[in-house]
């Protein structure tokens, strides 16, 4: 019977299903890993980077992480070709935003206005979806730092930490359980996370700082990527954060900075296991 549906993007099935779309988030399930972290004073993003051949010249830009304006960055998971068509959407849409309103586009509107583009592609006949999820990272005066993630189907939802790619539900686990301890109250003998408490509200969530999240995103991409160590040829860590001027700084961890804080992830779980 799902034969009879699955080769086109704009029929439902019996079953109320869309196959095509569907197949494409499968599709980002096989591509490298990306954690998006969202801390106090910024947010990480770290990525998996497949090397598929030795042979290949080195990349001179970031083939993970794009900057689609002063204020947002995004990190892509499954097809490259179609991610930058999705991106250069984003920055045209910014840069017309900015261009007509003479301020910043809300980090949210330009997320949904990919989104649609993305939908746009799910309810018309001779196209097909696009094969790439995003973790959109970005800062606004009136939200502050914020993080979505968006999937094939034009679908995008608001997070503090998450995780797309190959083993994402592992790393969602992880999440769960390192991120979001909540601060420990008087008379309580011992920590809680979210699973713990019911109805966790944000004044007791300790959110980490941007050096905590690097080393909480190391330990996600050790947990996904398949039996491999995580190095730093094989990942790459981006943060955003403000300067004194309130600007957002974009930066790519360099290797000896990642190196650093792999050192420091695996003298930490050291650490854990003697005691």
């Amino acid at each position: 019977m799902a034969r009879r549906y699955d080769s086109s993007t704009t029929t439902f099935s019996p079953e109320g299903r869309l196959h095509q779309v569907e197949y494409a988030i499968e599709a980002i399930n096989n591509a490298g890993t990306s954690v998006g972290i969202l801390a106090k004073d910024g947010v990480v993003m770290a990525s998996e980077k497949k090397i598929t051949s030795g042979l290949l010249a080195k990349a001179r830009t970031s083939e993970k992480t794009y900057k689609l304006c002063p204020h947002a960055t995004c990190s892509v998971a499954g097809l490259t070709a179609d991610a930058n068509i999705l991106i250069d959407q984003a920055r045209l849409r910014a840069a017309r935003y900015a261009y007509q309103y003479q301020e910043p586009i809300p980090l949210e509107s330009l997320v949904e206005h990919v989104c649609n583009y993305k939908q746009a592609y799910t309810q018309y006949g001779g196209l097909r979806p696009f094969g790439v999820a995003f973790l959109f990272a970005g800062y606004d005066e009136a939200h502050g730092f914020q993080l979505y993630q968006s999937d094939p189907s034009g679908n995008y939802s608001g997070w503090k930490a998450t995780v797309i790619g190959a083993n994402n539900q592992a790393g969602k686990s992880l999440l769960k359980t390192e991120y979001g301890v909540s601060k420990k109250k008087d008379g309580d003998d011992e920590m809680k996370t979210e699973d713990d408490v019911p109805a966790l509200t944000d004044a007791v969530i300790e959110m980490p700082d941007v050096a905590e999240a690097c080393r909480l995103a190391v330990k996600v991409l050790n947990k996904t990527m398949d039996g491999a160590v995580a190095s730093a040829e094989k990942l790459e860590l981006f943060t955003m954060s403000l300067d004194e001027d309130g600007n957002c700084v974009h930066k790519i961890l360099t290797e000896e900075e990642a190196k650093a804080v792999i050192a420091e992830v695996e003298a930490e779980s050291a650490s854990a296991g003697d005691t």
